[in-house]
């Protein structure tokens, strides 16, 4: 028995292989081609379609590596082909590469139209489905020579160090007749075939489909595969024609191609992956009026309006007609670990207001399948933007938990609940395989009360979406026995109907971290950093482009602010901005903040001075939400400070003594920190005998992804770094500083202790010079406190992490993420470390022979993956970070602001009060703004940053007529006023019209 179902399976491989799939375009005749090679970078169409071309042929040679070749196709359909559907069949080289990581080309007519694009899975072009014979042929192909990043060190990675020889070679260029008959039965067979290979061997129904399989094949004549295609596929009707089981798992199918905005590829590539495929996606739509295609990524809608319209106008008339479906509501599919929550924010009004002016649609669904893990503040965002629903995929990547459910309510922050879905067929890349069905079925974690799931199929990042090989078995398989049911709709519709029998679905409380690829927290330092500051110079371009708009004729900035934000919140796509992408993408990234942060300095800079107003003096502008130094927050005042000096003291043996009457800090000779003493609580920071601010090199070389993960085994070797070429004092009085400089390896690293008068932080500012390879630099600070979890700042809040390891699930967060604070306390003490750049973060705690407890904070500052950039982080970087002693959640929230967001001094005179002010600490102002629609309303976000209830009074300072609570897209939900009540962690924007009341 098993030996016959082997022969049968054996048999069918190389039939199918050998004999029925090259027989569906078995008659061809050669097209002739001429090239025109594109010297350097992409060119517009005319310029290409008018250039001069030179004769070539199968077998040539071309595309040095992320180059662009045109090719020229042009033949003649044979008379005797009249009345046969015929399509030209164009290989350029495609081999069996995954569909989307090589070569890829788009297919133009002589007039400029983009047509459909050319893949390894979809190399063909529909010429005629009658032809007349006779008729000319002639069309254009653009060919993108991307080539195949692979590691575990490439150099093509960036136009600058790959090499110059052609990648790839012109195997097929043909018109052939496309056989129906027999392409109906291969897709017969592929789906039979790969249902029986998955069906226990004990089922009668894999018997019944091997009979019919076997019957088939003897039908089949192998010297006349086109003509004995009809009896062979007579053998099968039966096996297709039996039902599904009225209990089959039932599968709601929704074309897609993920298409990452960058990652092996640049941003400029992107652009035309997603002109491709929406090129082929919307002519597989005139064939298959049922077919249903939901595409996220605002960007990536906005990208092709603007290189490819003619594209652009066909994807809208599918969009009317309710073929191709918006999906995600985020600008793109951002990473949602590191973005600020204004950011963040963001991300969801840009992209829902996108699909809104384009389309009129409103989307519900947030379609993120492939970010590193979701902030726990995502719930509530969701829903202040008018969605209802969350799907993601990535967390069934998780190396060592399982997550329990499928089907769920997610839990965030302040305690709101969004329906989400993971689809348990674990691909956002479906392609109705035998086996993704049956792993659908089995691996579904909600069976018997829940009893759909979705399917997003289709070939992603640049693969060109759904082929119509996909369409035919997701038809084959809408009801036959032995599967689940199939049926392709909208995502809304799933979601509707899946919310619907799922009332008491679980809940899931907090963020969804994902057990892999902890590395992206630190990765590629300079993004990040380019990241974080762009979202504070937004912050404070528009509060004090606002400020002034509304006190004189400062002309608010709309269009460029528009313009910024948005090119910020394509860099926080999850591939760039968790530093996983090429070195090309981060070299662009790079020069790409630079401009945003000449652009944003220009405008406040405007700002400040028109505030300022005449004078000699100095006023000092705080854009933080708290007041200091006697400035109000969001405001600004002439300052003149008479701080009293820091006392310095020298040590015996060296090192120093730094007091400034709130701590007293000491830095031994080796230039390390071993004493930070609270001298209001009468309290020692540190643990005995361990140095703070101690910097920590380990191996790193994960076992996979390189620039993606970090190994929990990292930690079992460490180099403490405690060798000084240097310790002195660089500064005293008002600010006591001490400078010191290391050398280890091929790096070197400068250091600069300060304590400030009337300040209670520890202020670092390191600077590295950083030429490792596969290394892993920590700073470390192991503080006298029994801290049995950590506190976190995330997007409008912080969440809590356990410090011990009970459990798998808390053991597999031994890297974490942490926006500006990370916080530690036991009952009546606690202590921060803020940071101005840094995501990275591990605690860690350990019982000492006093019986005392260490828990150690760690910053993640740098490391050095290989792949995909092999040069990653090489060069100087500079880090702030600050030690925050005796510190509660709301001394970490100002003090993390504080860090980033530094005092700017203007000449000037006179004082500039808040626009608008809350007189509740716990309250934080997010942002201040003029409304996006020009009407001259000023928009304020707020939020209560401490995990409590809190009332507050909001003041203006200006006239408002009226005050509305709106979503995040400013649109009212409710009318408001001065007086707030806020539920813990609770997000509220406030339109307040300007005028008398």
């Amino acid at each position: 028995m098993h030996d016959d179902r082997l022969q049968v399976e054996q048999r069918l491989d190389r039939v199918l292989r050998e004999r029925i799939r090259p027989a569906v375009h078995a008659e061809s005749v050669p097209l002739a081609a001429t090239v025109w090679h594109a010297p350097g970078e992409p060119v517009p169409v005319a310029e290409a379609l008018g250039a001069a071309y030179t004769p070539v042929g199968v077998g040539h040679r071309w595309g040095p590596p992320w180059g662009t070749s045109w090719f020229r196709l042009t033949g003649e359909v044979p008379r005797q082909w009249a009345g046969r559907t015929v399509e030209a069949v164009v290989d350029l080289g495609f081999g069996m590469d995954h569909p989307g990581f090589s070569v890829e080309g788009l297919v133009y007519r002589p007039d400029a139209t983009a047509v459909k694009g050319l893949h390894p899975r979809s190399h063909w072009l529909r010429i005629a489905d009658s032809a007349r014979g006779g008729e000319s042929v002639d069309f254009f192909v653009e060919a993108a020579a991307n080539p195949l990043i692979a590691g575990p060190v490439t150099p093509f990675g960036d136009t600058r160090t790959a090499p110059d020889e052609p990648l790839y070679r012109l195997t097929r260029l043909d018109l052939a007749v496309f056989d129906q008959r027999v392409w109906e039965l291969v897709q017969d067979l592929d789906v039979l075939g790969q249902l029986m290979h998955e069906l226990p061997v004990e089922t009668p129904r894999r018997w019944e489909i091997l009979r019919a399989v076997e019957r088939c094949l003897d039908a089949l004549d192998l010297d006349d595969v086109s003509g004995s295609a009809g009896a062979a596929r007579g053998e099968l009707a039966g096996a297709l024609a039996a039902p599904a089981h009225t209990s089959a798992h039932r599968v709601s199918a929704v074309g897609h191609a993920h298409i990452d905005s960058a990652w092996l590829w640049p941003l400029r590539e992107t652009v035309r992956k997603v002109a491709r495929t929406a090129s082929n996606v919307t002519d597989l739509m005139d064939d298959h009026p049922g077919f249903v295609f939901a595409m996220s990524q605002a960007q990536q809608l906005a990208w092709i309006k603007e290189h490819r319209p003619e594209v652009y106008e066909r994807v809208r008339a599918k969009v009317v007609l309710g073929q191709f479906v918006p999906v995600g509501g985020m600008w793109v599919e951002s990473d949602t670990n590191m973005p600020g929550g204004e950011a963040l924010a963001r991300q969801f009004v840009h992209g829902k207001r996108f699909y809104l002016e384009e389309f009129g649609i409103e989307t519900e669904e947030v379609w993120l399948p492939d970010s590193f893990g979701y902030s726990a503040a995502l719930p509530q965002l969701v829903k202040l933007s008018g969605s209802r629903w969350f799907l993601t995929q990535k967390i069934s990547w998780s190396a060592v938990n399982r997550f329990p459910h499928h089907s769920f309510r997610w839990e965030g922050l302040d305690g709101t609940r969004v329906f989400t879905h993971f689809p348990p067929v674990d691909t956002y890349n479906g392609e109705f395989s035998g086996r993704e069905m049956a792993h659908l079925v089995g691996n579904f974690r909600d069976k018997g009360s829940a009893t759909r799931s979705l399917v997003p199929f289709g070939w992603g990042d640049g693969g060109g979406g759904p082929t119509r090989e996909m369409l035919a078995r997701a038809k084959r398989l809408r009801d036959l026995e032995g599967s689940p049911r199939v049926e392709i709709e909208k995502p809304s519709e799933f979601f509707a109907k899946a919310e619907a029998e799922y009332p008491d679905a679980p809940v899931w409380v907090g963020e969804l971290y994902l057990e892999l690829h902890r590395g992206t927290y630190t990765s590629q330092a300079r993004t990040k950093q380019g990241n974080r500051r762009s979202e504070s110079l937004l912050r404070e371009a528009e509060l004090w482009a606002a400020t002034a708009a509304v006190r004189g004729d400062f002309a608010y900035p709309y269009e460029t602010l528009d313009r910024v934000w948005k090119t910020v919140l394509l860099h926080q796509f999850h591939d760039i901005l968790p530093g996983s992408s090429i070195a090309w993408v981060h070299r662009e990234a790079r020069r790409t903040y630079e401009e945003v942060a000449r652009e944003l300095n220009a405008i406040v800079e405007a700002a400040q001075r028109s505030l300022a107003g005449p004078g000699t003096g100095t006023v000092v502008f705080n854009a933080a939400p708290h007041a200091r130094s006697g400035v109000p927050g969001g405001g600004a005042c002439s300052v003149e400070r008479a701080a009293p000096d820091v006392e310095v003291a020298e040590l015996p043996g060296g090192g120093r003594l730094l007091d400034n009457g709130l701590l007293r800090v000491t830095v031994d000779a080796r230039g390390l920190i071993t004493s930070v003493y609270d001298i209001a609580d009468e309290r020692e920071s540190l643990a005995p005998g361990q140095p703070a601010n101690l910097l920590q090199l380990h191996h790193d070389l994960p076992n996979h992804w390189d620039a993606w993960d970090v190994d929990a085994f990292y930690r079992n070797t460490v180099t403490d770094l405690v060798d000084a070429d240097e310790v002195s004092l660089v500064a005293k009085n008002a600010t006591a500083a001490v400078r010191v400089v290391r050398t280890f390896g091929a790096s070197r690293v400068e250091q600069t202790i300060a304590l400030r008068a009337g300040s209670a932080t520890v202020d670092m500012e390191t600077v590295v010079d950083w030429h490792e390879r596969e290394k892993f630099l920590k700073a470390a600070f192991p503080l006298d406190v029994r801290a049995d979890r950590s506190a976190a700042e995330t997007q409008f809040g912080h969440l809590y992490r356990a410090t011990h390891t009970n459990t798998s699930w808390e053991a597999a967060k031994f890297e974490i993420c942490a926006h500006r604070f990370l916080h530690v306390a036991e009952p009546g003490w606690g202590a921060a470390l803020v940071n101005d750049s840094t995501y990275g973060h591990d605690v860690t705690r350990t019982v000492r022979e006093d019986g005392g407890t260490t828990t150690t904070v760690r910053l993640s500052l740098l490391r050095a993956p290989r792949f995909p950039d092999p040069d990653t982080d090489q060069g100087t970087h500079a880090f702030r970070y600050a030690l925050v002693p005796g510190a509660d959640i709301g001394d970490a929230v100002r003090e993390g602001y504080r860090i980033n967001l530094p005092e700017r001094r203007v000449p000037g005179g006179g004082w500039v009060a808040p626009l608008v002010s809350v007189d509740d600490d716990a309250v934080v102002v997010e942002a201040v703004k003029l409304a996006d629609d020009g009407s001259g309303d000023v928009v304020v976000r707020l939020y209560e940053s401490r995990g409590g209830r809190a009332r507050t009074r909001l003041t203006a300072g200006f006239e408002v007529a009226s005050v509305s609570v709106t979503d995040l897209l400013e649109r009212p939900l409710s009318e408001g006023g001065p007086e707030l009540s806020l539920r813990p962690f609770e997000i509220v924007t406030l339109r307040l019209r300007r005028g008398a009341p």
